[in-house]
């Protein structure tokens, strides 16, 4: 996959044809109406327990616990 420069010491993934293939594995349309996608937590998280989201120009934390719940938090 490629990455853009660190910010904040992280990196943002971002999605070109070169890593369609791998993502194709990972994404695939959810039934229902809506037009929903799924994402599999394998690939978000990849071998990390932590991952930042940024939306709207805030960034958010998404973790996972040891029981393999899900915290997201500002």
């Amino acid at each position: 996959m490629d990455h853009s420069s660190p910010t904040n010491h992280s990196q943002a993934v971002q999605l070109n044809d070169t890593n369609a293939s791998t993502l194709h594995r990972y994404v695939c349309p959810a039934p229902g109406a809506g037009g929903l996608t799924r994402l599999s937590t394998n690939w978000l998280f990849q071998s990390a327990k932590e991952i930042e989201i940024e939306h709207r120009g805030d960034v958010y934390r998404l973790r996972q616990t040891a029981l393999g719940k899900l915290i997201l938090t500002k």
